[in-house]
């Protein structure tokens, strides 16, 4: 057996995180062992309201959607999270998720750890405990944005948005690489605008037919992001 392997594995989950970017490999290695893996397929809920979870995910593999469900029925997404960031019970760093949903968007893996590890391995941390109030506020923020767009854009601008959002966080970092893909399906796409799949698939159909994007099986190519940035408002 490759325990060394298994060990640089438990520890990567750690370490690609931008929040312990500082620390000595034994302060990972501890956050490491107190913060078990565990996978979710596609499509399932790490968290619901009818099922909070008292913990907080280090997400390693795969995306995950965060959304809340209005009065009406209609899902507003609050955030995407992308592998190497932190998302789940926030009460005890001044956010609640009680009213929110979690669905993995991929097959997902994610570092889970507990209340007491938190406080013991993260708020005790003058450096982690700063960045942690960060990202919250940039996620506060992006959220109140949504929120705005959710009222004030039309459904093709609230894709159009969706679709530079996604585009933005598959961007290739190598000049002249090819353009952004986003592995959604027209579903996925919908429950992120708020919106019905019919819908989407009229406006996306709309977008390719003006050479904006590509359509394929699962998998939408960006094209032309700056002419889509005028469709987005």
């Amino acid at each position: 057996m490759n325990h060394a392997g298994d060990e640089a594995e438990k520890t990567w989950c750690i370490s690609e995180v931008d929040i312990f970017r500082d620390l000595s490999a034994a302060e990972m290695d501890a956050i490491a062992a107190a913060a078990p893996m565990k996978t979710y397929s596609t499509g399932e809920l790490l968290y619901s309201p009818s099922q909070p979870s008292e913990v907080l995910f280090i997400l390693k593999r795969g995306r995950v959607r965060i959304f809340r469900v209005s009065a009406d029925g209609r899902a507003l997404t609050c955030a995407i999270i992308s592998p190497g960031t932190i998302f789940g019970e926030m009460v005890l760093l001044g956010q609640r998720m009680y009213d929110n949903f979690a669905e993995a968007l991929d097959n997902v893996t994610v570092c889970v750890m507990s209340r007491a590890d938190v406080h013991r391995f993260l708020l005790s941390d003058a450096r982690i405990s700063a960045r942690i109030t960060e990202i919250l506020g940039r996620r506060l923020t992006d959220l109140e944005q949504r929120l705005s767009d959710s009222v004030f854009k039309s459904v093709p601008q609230r894709i159009a948005t969706t679709l530079l959002t996604l585009a933005a966080e598959t961007r290739p970092r190598v000049l002249g690489a090819r353009s952004p893909q986003i592995a959604l399906t027209h579903q996925q796409i919908a429950a992120l605008a708020g919106t019905s799949r019919e819908t989407t698939t009229k406006v996306l159909r709309d977008f390719a037919d003006q050479n904006l994007i590509r359509l394929a099986r699962g998998r939408i190519t960006v094209l032309a992001p700056d002419r889509l940035a005028d469709h987005a408002g």
